[in-house]
């Protein structure tokens, strides 16, 4: 695989290779040669697959920076939502953008930097990629939350939804814990959660469902990508809640979202490695 193209003369436009990780859909471009920055009317439309290309959000991978080329990174991912947003994290984007560089490069390991920080990613398996998705925070701060709040029994009732955890892996979550995910009509409830005073950058909703000490179902509710298929990021929150709050003894848990399943260790030291598949669909320029 390459992040070039690599068939007859180039047509006009940005070339692009699409891929999904559990069916979150990604559109990835190369800018470590030229400068690319869309504004949000073109990310809105490459996204969108009745105008684009079709995602859930668009990826640009370009140089590290100093900070990040110290720390062994071979390039930065920017992480743009539907709605044009930049976020901090997305761990099916990143094993998606590891896989693509791992195999330009030939190798089995590489470092992407994100701004949620440097990722340190390996090849576990012929479509599969192990992130380690940094450590863990449920300082309120760190979230961030508006004012300071017990964040493993947070004070919030959305109905069916209601005493949540707060968490930061380099983005904002809150996991609520629930008998029954699908007596639970996330797309109805989460939308107010999100834009709750509480949650100043607004927050990613998930769902949780404890089937056994090593698995968990699980629905995540994205910020600017409603509800998805899969969330990385929202897997490795929901296992270190459920740590957290003593429903499990197991640090590492199979968690069932709604396009397959992700392997998540929250190791001792809080951090998360995640592992799950990646698969490409196909390329072209948009």
């Amino acid at each position: 695989m390459t992040l070039s193209p690599s068939f007859g003369a180039a047509p006009s436009g940005r070339f692009f290779i699409k891929m999904h990780g559990l069916q979150n859909h990604f559109v990835i471009s190369d800018a470590r040669a030229e400068t690319y920055r869309p504004g949000k009317a073109e990310i809105v439309r490459v996204c969108d697959a009745n105008t684009g290309v079709g995602g859930d959000q668009l990826i640009i991978i370009q140089p590290p920076s100093d900070k990040g080329r110290a720390a062994g990174a071979s390039a930065f991912m920017r992480i743009l939502n539907v709605d044009g947003r930049e976020v901090e994290a997305c761990g099916n984007a990143t094993r998606c953008v590891a896989w693509l560089l791992m195999e330009e490069a030939g190798g089995d390991e590489i470092v992407l930097e994100t701004l949620a920080g440097t990722i340190d990613c390996k090849r576990s398996g012929e479509q599969e990629v192990s992130c380690a998705m940094g450590k863990i925070s449920m300082n309120w701060k760190d979230v961030p939350l508006a004012e300071e709040r017990d964040t493993l029994h947070l004070a919030l009732d959305y109905g069916s939804l209601s005493d949540g955890v707060a968490l930061s892996i380099g983005n904002p979550h809150v996991v609520f814990f629930v008998d029954d995910m699908n007596s639970v009509d996330i797309e109805a409830i989460a939308p107010g959660i999100q834009k709750d005073s509480l949650f100043p950058e607004e927050v990613n909703v998930g769902v949780a469902e404890i089937v056994s000490p090593d698995h968990m179902k699980l629905k995540v509710y994205e910020r600017g990508a409603g509800l998805t298929t899969a969330c990385g990021s929202g897997a490795c929150a929901a296992v270190y809640a459920a740590i957290a709050r003593s429903l499990t003894d197991k640090r590492k848990m199979i968690v069932g979202l709604p396009a397959g399943d992700m392997r998540i260790e929250i190791r001792r030291d809080g951090n998360a490695i995640m592992t799950g598949p990646v698969a490409y669909c196909f390329s072209g320029y948009y």
